[in-house]
C-alpha cells in the first residue's frame, strides 16, 4: 500500500482527505506543522507528500526546498493563493504538482495516482546530497557534477540503491564485475572505494557515507 504524509494545518480538510483517501486504500499519515512534516520524512518511508502551502511555523515552500536536500519524494502542493507567481516560484523549486482551494476530489486523486505511477519508474536518486540520474549516467554533488569512471559509477549506484545495508566484497564483485569475480584482483573493490571517497566526501580518510563495515563489507549510510 502506498503511504502519503500530508502537511496541512486544516484539520477539518486533513481528516476528511485522509478519510476518502484510505477508503481508496491509501496508508495516511497527518501533519499540521512544517517541523511536524520534516520530522516525519525523515523518520518514516513515504510514497508522496500532500503539501499545503501556508504553515503555522513557515511556508510549503521553504519545507519543499529542505525536503529535496534529502529526498525526491513526489510534492503536490495545495494552496488557497490564487496567483500565478505563486504556482511558478513552486514548480521552479520542484513541486511535481500544484493545486489551488478549493479542488476536486476526484482530480486530486487522478492527480496522486498520476504521480505514484511515475514515482514507480524513477530515474533519480538522491542521497544525502548526491545525486544520480539513471537516465543520463550523472552523478551530481549539489549543482556540482562528479566525473566518475564506468566502474566508479556503478558501484555508487549499487551502494546508493542498497543504502544502510551492508554489502559483502563477493556480492559487489558478483554485482559489478563478471560472475564470481573471476580475473578479478579482490583488491579492486577497495581501490574503486577508495576512489569514490575521494570525490563524495569532505574527509576521504573520515567517510560519514561510504562506510567500511570491518569484516563484513561495506555500505551507503543515509543521514
Amino acid at each position: 500500500m502506498k503511504k502519503i504524509l500530508m502537511i496541512e494545518d486544516d484539520h477539518d480538510l486533513l481528516e476528511g482527505l485522509s478519510f476518502s483517501l484510505q477508503l481508496d486504500g491509501y496508508v495516511t499519515t497527518c501533519a499540521s506543522t512544517c517541523r511536524e512534516g520534516l520530522f516525519l520524512l525523515k523518520t518514516e518511508p513515504f510514497d508522496l507528500v500532500l503539501l499545503d502551502c501556508n504553515l503555522p511555523d513557515g511556508n510549503g515552500f521553504d519545507l519543499c526546498s529542505q525536503i529535496h536536500t534529502f529526498s525526491r519524494l513526489p510534492i503536490l502542493m495545495l494552496t488557497a493563493r490564487d496567483t500565478e507567481m505563486d504556482e511558478v516560484k513552486a514548480l521552479e523549486l520542484g513541486v511535481d504538482d500544484y493545486m489551488r482551494k478549493p479542488f476536486s476530489l476526484a482530480v486530486l486523486k487522478a492527480r496522486i495516482k498520476k504521480l505514484l505511477q511515475h514515482k514507480e519508474q524513477p530515474h533519480l536518486l538522491i542521497s544525502n546530497g548526491i545525486s544520480i540520474d539513471k537516465s543520463a549516467c550523472t552523478v551530481m554533488r549539489g549543482a556540482t557534477e562528479i566525473i566518475c569512471s564506468q566502474t566508479e559509477y556503478r558501484l555508487l549506484l549499487y551502494l546508493m540503491e542498497n543504502k544502510n545495508r551492508v554489502l559483502s566484497k563477493d556480492q559487489i564483485l558478483n554485482h559489478i564485475w563478471d560472475s564470481g569475480g573471476k580475473f578479478v584482483d579482490d583488491n579492486t573493490v577497495s581501490v574503486n572505494i577508495r576512489r569514490l571517497r575521494t570525490k563524495i566526501e569532505d574527509d576521504a580518510s573520515n567517510p560519514r557515507f561510504l562506510k567500511t563495515v570491518y569484516g563484513l563489507g561495506y555500505l551507503w549510510k543515509e543521514e
